[in-house]
């Protein structure tokens, strides 16, 4: 396996720091993770974690390349790197990263994220969706959907990210659940409920009034025909299917279209079962794609 290995990508998130050794094709040779996200730290702390992170790594395999991403490159990570604006491949995102140099004497480039300036009323803005949507291929003309908290659509277009838009859908579920009188009383620890799931889905594609439709799931359960159990998923088929109406009303797609759904953070086969009822063909992308989108960025760089 020393042999093998060829450089490190991290995924350094809010909450997380996720860390994989990959070979030069790209291939999985070890991971780790550790609860050490932005969010607990503080400036100046960032260069000793890693290096702290990846020490085995390195006492066994060298001074390996690395690559970090996501949320350590923004202005409250270790250095903000600015976005990069729409179209753009591998090249463009390679011409933006920042460069710097590990206590061990390894590369370490903080890959950027992408800027759609053409959308209104302010520019949308990812960091770390980008690399994924490489890493899944831009050899076809395509919507990518990347789900999760703040759920991206994208748009592939002559071998580029041409454009997208962000959805704040699992903001929205959070604060419904967590923190609203409408949601309250949903069964704890929380049930899954895939037909009440799809019962909301359903819903939200005949309404275009998001705020009434909220309120429905606080009254389907003072008329007995909405159960603590089913609360949960109802809503979160309410929110997704919202998604998925604005997204086809903003463009994104249309009635017998195809898609791809990319990411790995669970929300995939929910997105598949919206698509569906919104009568939309989709594809799954695979769990590698954001090691695979990495590596483009970080061969494009250090060639």
């Amino acid at each position: 396996m020393a042999g093998q290995a060829t450089s490190i990508i991290v995924d350094w998130g809010t909450t997380s720091l996720r860390a994989t050794l990959v070979s030069q094709n790209g291939k999985e040779l070890d991971h780790l993770e550790t609860a050490q996200g932005i969010s607990s730290l503080s400036k100046g702390e960032h260069e000793a974690v890693l290096m702290a992170a990846l020490a085995s790594w390195f006492s066994t395999h060298g001074a390996l390349p690395v690559a970090a991403l996501g949320m350590i490159t923004s202005r409250n990570g270790w250095i903000e790197v600015p976005y990069v604006p729409c179209p753009a491949g591998p090249a463009e995102l390679a011409a933006g990263t920042v460069r710097r140099t590990l206590p061990n004497g390894s590369d370490l480039v903080f890959l950027p994220g992408l800027n759609d300036p053409a959308r209104r009323p302010f520019p949308d803005v990812m960091r770390g969706e980008e690399t994924q949507i490489v890493g899944h291929g831009l050899d076809r003309n395509i919507t990518v959907i990347i789900p999760g908290t703040h759920s991206k659509w994208a748009r592939i277009k002559a071998g580029k990210i041409d454009s997208f838009q962000t959805f704040v859908t699992g903001e929205i579920f959070n604060l419904l659940i967590n923190h609203s009188f409408i949601a309250r009383g949903s069964t704890q620890p929380p049930v899954d409920d895939g037909d009440a799931f799809l019962w909301g889905l359903k819903e939200a594609k005949q309404s275009v009034a998001m705020s009434s439709l909220l309120f429905s799931a606080r009254t389907g359960t003072l008329a007995g025909k909405l159960s603590a159990d089913q609360l949960r998923s109802f809503v979160r088929g309410l929110v997704i299917g919202q998604e998925f109406q604005q997204a086809r009303d903003a463009g994104w797609f249309v009635e017998k279209g195809e898609a791809t759904i990319v990411g790995n953070d669970g929300l995939n086969d929910l997105y598949a079962q919206a698509a569906e009822i919104f009568d939309l063909r989709t594809s799954i992308g695979t769990e590698d794609d954001l090691t695979k989108g990495a590596l483009a960025v970080l061969h494009q760089t250090l060639s």
